[in-house]
């Protein structure tokens, strides 16, 4: 059951089924989520109550569909058939980021089926601790320009970019304007950041919402630059921010360079929803196979799933 806060439970009746057969009639036997949020409780029982106060960032209710503790929340996602997933994480402030780096260790150890996610704040000594990082076995960051109101540009980061483009470790980077625009949002500070780290592997998040042509070019331009599902696509986002038509066929022509991700506990709806709002855009199964699965196993080296005729 659910309440207006809480959203649907998870393990809701016939829900894990309905997601499998889903994944069943496309042709697949698992998904891979490279956008979902675990982190110290601490951490999330505030990003909750910020969604709950449905804070300016937000502007309308949100409720949290998956809102359990985290054994629960993983569980939910193993029974959604989710073979690999992250535990996005994210700093708001110095001195912060390299404590949920070895929260996000300790939980992959614990996980084994959790890409190894890190993250990063331009602050002395960034650098060093996200070298330690990948050196140590983070395979995914996370930058939330918004959140952390700090400029991809900053001189504290230069180290930073300059280790992860090295290392071809990908970034999932919320730099969009979209719920609502930051300071440092929007597509112009990474179009700067890549002209100077032009071999960056980023992964933007709800696919730049709402700078959706933008980041577009950006993905054709740029050979690792790569776009998110996140949110995009569902009836929630396309009420007040529309993914535009004459986009989709250049979003076919990028068909590997696409992403699903759900923001998994944090959705306003049922995760069923996320991979129908992708189905509905009609780019075919081929397509939609790469998206949910073929493109994040080759960039993360997650064995390839079999033939349709070996399962």
């Amino acid at each position: 059951m659910c309440d207006e806060k809480t959203g649907p439970a998870p393990f809701s009746d016939g829900e894990a089924e309905a997601v499998r057969d889903f994944t069943a009639q496309v042709g697949l036997d698992g998904l891979i989520d490279v956008h979902t949020h675990f982190m110290p409780k601490s951490v999330l029982d505030k990003v909750w109550a910020y969604f709950d106060s449905a804070g300016p960032m937000i502007g309308r209710e949100w409720p949290i569909a998956y809102r359990a503790d985290e054994d629960t929340r993983v569980a939910t996602l193993r029974e959604f058939g989710v073979r690999a997933f992250s535990s996005m994480i994210y700093p708001h402030k110095p001195g912060m980021a390299e404590w949920l780096n070895g929260w996000g260790a300790d939980f992959a150890a614990r996980h084994p089926d959790c890409l190894r996610t890190a993250t990063f704040y331009p602050e002395p000594g960034a650098a060093d601790y996200t070298a330690a990082a990948i050196e140590s076995g983070a395979r995914v960051f996370k930058s939330h320009i918004q959140v952390g109101e700090y400029s991809p540009l900053d001189p504290q980061l230069d180290g930073v970019w300059g280790v992860l483009a090295d290392s071809g470790t990908p970034i999932v980077i919320h730099c969009g304007s979209g719920p609502a625009p930051g300071t440092h949002t929007g597509p112009e500070p990474i179009r700067a950041l890549l002209q100077r780290f032009p071999s960056l592997s980023l992964i933007v998040a709800h696919m730049g919402t709402p700078e959706y042509e933008d980041f577009v070019d950006l993905a054709e331009q740029y050979p690792q630059v790569r776009l998110d599902t996140t949110m995009s696509f569902t009836d929630f986002s396309e009420a007040d921010a529309p993914y535009p038509p004459s986009l989709l066929p250049r979003l076919a022509e990028l068909g590997d360079k696409i992403l699903f991700g759900s923001d998994f506990p944090n959705i306003p709806y049922g995760y069923l929803h996320a991979l129908q709002a992708c189905a509905r855009l009609d780019l075919g199964e081929e397509w939609l196979r790469a998206v949910l699965y073929d493109n994040a196993a080759q960039l993360f080296g997650i064995g390839i799933r079999p033939p349709a005729a070996d399962r």
